[in-house]
């Protein structure tokens, strides 16, 4: 209800002039508004730990409500603050897989709406050539014009999914792919809190056919935690993309780079394998605790086909040494997909697409889990381990100018990466979403 009433408080208090942008704004205002209904039918289990998905059948709602601000201090400076309600159940208190199919769920899954400060951040601009562009109006976009060739660095609270791996086809899911392993290079173990955001320093570099982007933010103090650690010289996150934009028979693509770098108190899968040894208890990551690194890399590419049709891929891996962090249990991962536009059917503003995921665990993480041991995403007490595999296909219809409703189906195999669990999940989806 509350999430209703901050919707409504919205739509209806701000000013219409506001609302409808212009070509060069001072002022910038946009808003959404998501709810999601999931559900999956009851399947067969041999057994069922803290973090299993519930073999039980599950029927689920999430929303969340997200206010846009930003204004236009001085030439080149800009400031956003976004206030953020959220609320609702991801399946088994989001666990038990580690592709987990509601992208809008955030990882402490509280029912009861909260309102919060998603995002509050500066930025400015600074010319680099006198070539300009025209930026229209968007989220966290002040509509105006920019040179083409600019470096933009961005101080305060923001996510690195904002600018990070932003593939065309697949990056939101309020509006694309529902499942966290394909809105995302899914072993990025992305610095973030439990809902996702983070503070830092961003900047990125725009050239005519390259951007760079550079991010150092913090990480949190403990797995999936949603408090930060102040001790910056030894707790950080450092992340590095380069974007080239290409052109194939006159059709446009892009390939994205993407290299990571964390340093927090993580635990040791393997160090936690040897002490359970020693105790003759199953294995704990928590005990293993201790300032280490964790890497790994993403490479994402967008393909356009014509018409109104794309193309799209990501692989991504990470050590798979020290604990998952921040994100998904997830080590390695590939995923391929199409999307498209409802032209061909006369239905422009409509979009479908469908995708295939491939998720597997590093050698010493799979033991872990095996010997008994538990993440904060998945851990069953024991593992017949296998690929986690998911298929997802979806259609968004437009209803109204500014309201969409889609229809989402998703094939889960091997739930957290064990064949004695289903081994086939359906999980269905209706997702309503309001945007301007």
């Amino acid at each position: 209800m509350k999430a209703l009433q901050f919707s409504f408080i919205a739509v209806f208090l701000l000013p219409h002039g506001m609302l409808a942008q212009d070509s060069s704004e001072t002022l910038s205002y946009h808003f959404q508004f998501t709810g999601i209904q999931q559900s999956h039918p009851a399947f067969s289990a041999k057994y069922t730990g803290r973090n299993s998905l519930l073999p039980t059948g599950e029927n689920l709602l999430s929303i969340t409500s997200t206010l846009y601000i930003g204004s236009r201090l001085w030439h080149g400076g800009e400031i956003y603050c976004d206030p953020e309600l959220a609320g609702g159940s991801g399946f088994s208190s989001t666990t038990g897989v580690a592709g987990f199919p509601n992208g809008e769920i955030y990882r402490v899954d509280n029912p009861t709406p909260k309102l919060f400060i998603a995002r509050l951040l500066l930025r400015q601009h600074f010319a680099l050539g006198d070539e300009m562009e025209v930026i229209d109006p968007d989220q966290n976009r002040i509509a105006g014009r920019l040179p083409k060739a600019r470096l933009t660095v961005t101080v305060g609270k923001f996510s690195l999914t904002d600018v990070f791996d932003d593939n065309a086809y697949s990056h939101d899911a309020r509006t694309q792919f529902l499942n966290w392993a394909l809105w995302s290079g899914a072993a990025w173990d992305y610095a973030a809190d439990t809902r996702g955001y983070d503070w830092g320093i961003l900047a990125e570099l725009h050239l005519p056919s390259w951007i760079v982007n550079f991010a150092a933010v913090m990480v949190p103090t403990y797995a999936n935690g949603p408090y930060f650690d102040h001790a910056i010289s030894r707790a950080y996150s450092l992340n590095l993309e380069a974007v080239k934009s290409y052109s194939v028979s006159g059709l446009d693509g892009r390939l994205h780079l993407v290299f990571f770098l964390n340093h927090a108190a993580m635990g040791n899968y393997r160090t936690a394998i040897d002490q359970s040894r020693l105790l003759g208890t199953p294995p704990d990551i928590d005990r293993t605790n201790s300032y280490c690194s964790k890497y790994g890399f993403v490479i994402s590419a967008e393909q356009a086909l014509g018409g109104s049709a794309g193309l799209f891929s990501r692989l991504s891996w990470n050590d798979g040494r020290t604990e998952t962090w921040a994100f998904t249990e997830i080590d390695r991962s590939f995923h391929a997909g199409v999307s498209t536009r409802g032209d061909a059917w006369g239905r422009k503003d409509d979009n479908a697409g469908i995708a295939y995921v491939v998720n597997a665990l590093s050698p010493d993480h799979r033991d872990y889990l095996a010997r008994g041991g538990y993440g904060f995403i998945i851990g069953d007490g024991a593992l017949n381990y296998a690929l986690e595999q998911i298929t997802e296909a979806y259609y968004s219809a437009r209803v109204f100018p500014s309201f969409s409703l889609t229809l989402d189906d998703q094939v889960v195999l091997n739930p957290a990466y064990n064949r004695d669990r289903g081994p086939v999940v359906n999980v269905l989806s209706l997702r309503g979403h309001v945007e301007f």
